[in-house]
């Protein structure tokens, strides 16, 4: 990591403010946490954001953990997709699934990839990661074939867990939070 490891000693903090972020973790501090724990705003304003992309939504959790694990292999963030790979496949998802995620996004992601082995639903969700994560402007014909699988409200959710997603993994990749 590119910055020393937060300690109470070193920078103390509230103690609502650690317990929220022990809470979120279940107990065990991530090294991510070492890192947000340097700045109140930053820590409170994270541990509440990310408790309701992650527990809150209505999209199901097995599309946007396959966003995040998209995400995390097209920007190398490894500790990202160790984090995120389980949570796919607690979500539903498979590991053959995973294994055709990672022979993709190691060609050009941006190319059909025509394999078996993905649902149309799990195909759109890559190729909008995809966008999201490299062009940032999502063409219309993927919005739109994405848009078919999910309500509005689903839409919603579904890009800002990517967004989202895409914040976590340039401040991962930025402080090398490995």
């Amino acid at each position: 990591m590119r910055i020393p490891q937060w300690s109470a000693q070193s920078h103390p903090l509230p103690d609502d403010l650690f317990q929220a972020v022990l809470e979120r973790r279940q107990g065990h501090l991530h090294a991510l946490d070492y890192a947000l724990l340097w700045s109140e705003p930053v820590a409170r304003g994270w541990t509440i954001h990310l408790k309701n992309i992650r527990k809150g939504l209505s999209v199901p959790a097995k599309w946007t953990e396959l966003g995040i694990c998209t995400i995390a292999l097209l920007t190398k963030a490894t500790y990202e997709f160790h984090h995120h790979a389980p949570d796919f496949l607690a979500a539903g998802g498979t590991q053959a699934e995973l294994d055709l995620l990672q022979k993709w996004m190691s060609g050009d992601p941006r190319a059909a990839f025509s394999e078996p082995g993905l649902g149309p639903v799990e195909y759109d969700v890559i190729r909008y990661a995809v966008a999201m994560t490299l062009d940032v402007q999502v063409p219309d014909d993927i919005f739109n074939a994405m848009q078919a699988h999910v309500s509005t409200t689903g839409m919603v959710e579904l890009t800002a867990s990517i967004a989202t997603y895409n914040m976590v993994s340039r401040f991962l990749i930025a402080l090398k939070i490995e």
